[in-house]
Parts: structure tokens; sequence; C-alpha cells
């Protein structure tokens, strides 16, 4: 059965909700929804906030309010759920969740950012790399698997408005666009690229200097699939710039049978 992925950092489910998140979301008609960046715990949240009725879901929530969070919601039937990786730190901020489903596997991943300074950087690089082999033993179970979300970092230069004034910024520095290649090299495959291979668009901008209206942005939000599963998509689209729901839009893939 074909059926649709959308993933969506929403920069505060609040906020996107009075942005339009429900409306879009009930637009677009995705089977599976990843979220990231919720900020808003499970028992804070109101209906207006919460999955449809008849969807199920798995939420890892930061144990911080106000901060981090991720959820997968599905309409399609689910086999198990689980929150957490095993990277202590990670986990209580809420990075990572996954629900078994039918067609594939699909995790809802928040790559820590290191643009607040050094301490915060460290700490995306000890996450970076406990990822690839974390990462490493999703792809040996076997099965369809997705990985998406925000991982806070552009991989080519065709991933960023202006790669020269921003090589020595974090999300963009040279050993993180090499971690990426590192993961591509395991198996993943990036599914927008596989199937936009010329195209340079982007998921996210900056809130300083009119970069949305100006289209100053980077692609930060991913589908990273095994190869079985990405052999599969069937199309690959960006979707939520205008009107904006959040600092960042959706990636959104088809998958066939």
């Amino acid at each position: 059965m074909p059926w649709t992925l959308s993933t969506l950092n929403l920069n505060g489910i609040r906020a996107a909700t009075r942005n339009g998140f429900p409306q879009w979301r009930e637009q677009l008609g995705p089977d599976v929804l990843c979220l990231q960046e919720l900020r808003m715990q499970a028992g804070q949240m109101e209906a207006q906030h919460s999955r449809p009725p008849g969807w199920e879901h798995v939420q890892a929530d930061a144990e911080k309010k106000g901060y981090s969070g991720v959820a997968v919601w599905s309409r399609l039937p689910v086999r198990g759920a689980r929150t957490g990786g095993g990277l202590d730190w990670a986990d209580r901020e809420g990075r990572i969740a996954r629900l078994d489903l039918d067609p594939a596997t699909v995790i809802s991943v928040y790559l820590p950012s290191g643009s607040s300074g050094p301490d915060r950087q460290a700490m995306k690089e000890e996450f970076m790399a406990w990822f690839l082999d974390w990462s490493a033993a999703l792809l040996r179970e076997r099965r369809p698997i997705v990985l998406c979300g925000d991982l806070n970092i552009a991989h080519t230069e065709r991933d960023i408005h202006n790669p020269a004034a921003n090589k020595k910024n974090s999300g963009f520095l040279p050993h993180e666009r090499a971690w990426f290649s590192e993961l591509l090299a395991l198996g993943w495959v990036d599914v927008w690229r596989a199937c936009n291979p010329g195209s340079q668009e982007y998921t996210w901008w900056s809130n300083r200097g009119q970069a949305r209206a100006l289209d100053r942005g980077w692609r930060l939000d991913y589908q990273l699939a095994s190869p079985d599963l990405a052999a599969k998509a069937q199309r690959a689209w960006i979707s939520g710039r205008s009107p904006a729901l959040s600092d960042h839009c959706a990636v959104n893939v088809s998958y066939g049978d």
C-alpha cells in the first residue's frame, strides 16, 4: 500500500498550532508524521495539540519543560513503540522516538545544535559519534527503516545559501559535513536528494535579516532511509514555507509498494 511520511521541526507545538499546523496537516494528509522540538510535555497538551482521533503515537519528552521533545504520529497499524536510544543525557532531552509500523520502522530524531557555544558543540559531537554506531546497528535489523528529523547539519554546498560565509559556523563545519558523508556511507539514503538530485531548496531560515523572505536558508531536515525503503520513494518534496508554520519546513516523501 502506498503511504506518505512527513517530518517537521515545529519550533514549539503551541506556536505551530497558532500558525495553522492542524489545518496544514489535514490538507497534506500524511499517513505518518514525525515531529521535533515540541517544547511541550505530553501531560501539558490539550486537544488542539494532540494527534488526531484514531491515530497512534509515541512521544519522547525532555525533562526540562519548554525544551526539545520529539514524536511520531501514525494512522497506520503500530507493532511497537519506544523512546530513547541509550545515550543518557540525550534521552533526558527527548531526542529520539520510534514506531514500528507495518510498512517500515519510523524514527523521529532531533540532533543537538552547537550554535549556542563550545559546550553544546561538544555535546553535539558526542551525539554524532554515538549516532554513527547506533544507526549502523539499526541497518543491521534488516527491515525497512527511516530516520526523520532535524539533523542540524547542511551536508553539501547545495544545501546552504552561502557556503563560503558559513564554513566556520556550527551546522556547516567541515568535520560535521564529513560525518554526514560517513552516515551515508553506512548505507543510509538521503531520500529528498535522491529524488531531487539537481535541486537547491532549504528547510530552515534564520529569523535575522529577512532570510526567509530572501530564501537565504539551510537544508537541515531529512528523511534518511534504508536502501530497500529508499528504492520505493516515488516523490519527495518540501512544504510549509508559506504561510510559515515554523522556522522550518516539512520534508515529505510518498513511498510505494
